[in-house]
């Protein structure tokens, strides 16, 4: 089993290089990072987690800039979105954008993607909420073609262009793993369907996700797929030991724990504790 962090990097927390040096010195396999381009002002989607929004959502910074800067930090610490939100983003930039970062970090990233909750963020995109699952899809299809091809073109209901070439290409092939963070049932399908590994949401509902690792290499095996060359990551976990070994068990491949968007939390000193419930160091 993996053990990751994750974070929404702000101007106020630890700068992002030195937590990310700090989780590679401890024994820890990836550091992740969260997204949202702004918060609309007018607040209408509930916030999934609760009825407060926390401030960190509203002051977090570039994940694809946070996570060069972690890069260059790091030698061998994998590099995560969790999650980046490519249906509100063009689809030819952010293939470039993966690709340079895979490049920087030497073959490193891990791109966790997602939907959003955000209605009003989205629509300021310019993406119709009702159908961000199928742009989500068809951008990584499309970004897909371009990582593996030198002239690259995909044509689908949302997404479409015609011969273009871009470099570089990542250093992982055929791409950077792509795991898909959503929920059970939904989040699993999609991941079966074209992902390289899935992320089950603690808190959005149905947490058994022990049990619904059975059942997603259960749905692999249906499909054609092989389960052990995909991954189940619980993320934003807390230092539960008891949930660890559960997972264990379970044959989860990725346990992420959660650090504090905050001026006043020594990251730290988090670190370590996790470090201690892993069974690192």
């Amino acid at each position: 089993m993996h053990f990751g962090l994750m974070i929404f990097p702000t101007s106020y927390t630890t700068p992002i290089g030195e937590l990310a040096a700090a989780a590679e010195a401890r024994g820890f396999e990836s550091l992740w990072v969260s997204e949202h381009s702004h918060i609309p002002a007018s607040r209408e989607t509930p916030w999934p987690g609760g009825s407060d929004l926390p401030q960190y959502y509203y002051d977090v910074m570039d994940p694809f800039v946070s996570l060069g800067a972690a890069a260059q930090a790091t030698t061998t610490l994998k590099l995560g979105t969790g999650i980046c939100l490519v249906a509100q983003r063009d689809p030819i930039q952010t293939a470039k954008q993966v690709a340079s970062l895979d490049v920087v970090s030497n073959g490193r990233f891990l791109f966790g993607i997602g939907g959003g909750w955000n209605r009003e963020e989205m629509r300021n995109h310019g993406t119709d909420p009702r159908i961000r699952w199928k742009l989500m899809r068809e951008s990584v299809e499309a970004m897909t073609e371009i990582w593996t091809n030198d002239i690259a073109s995909y044509h689908g209901e949302l997404v479409s262009f015609d011969q273009i070439i871009s470099n570089p290409k990542p250093v992982q092939a055929p791409r950077p793993p792509v795991h898909i963070g959503a929920a059970f049932p939904n989040g699993m399908a999609r991941a079966v369907r074209y992902a390289d590994g899935w992320i089950p949401l603690l808190g959005r509902g149905d947490d058994d996700i022990a049990q619904h690792a059975t059942t997603y290499r259960r749905e692999l095996e249906k499909a054609g797929r092989d389960p052990d060359k995909t991954e189940v990551t619980v993320y934003a976990s807390g230092p539960d030991e008891d949930a660890v070994e559960r997972y264990r068990r379970a044959g989860i491949n990725r346990i992420v724990f959660a650090l504090i968007a905050h001026p006043d939390i020594d990251n730290f000193e988090l670190i370590d504790r996790y470090a201690t419930v892993a069974g690192l160091g």
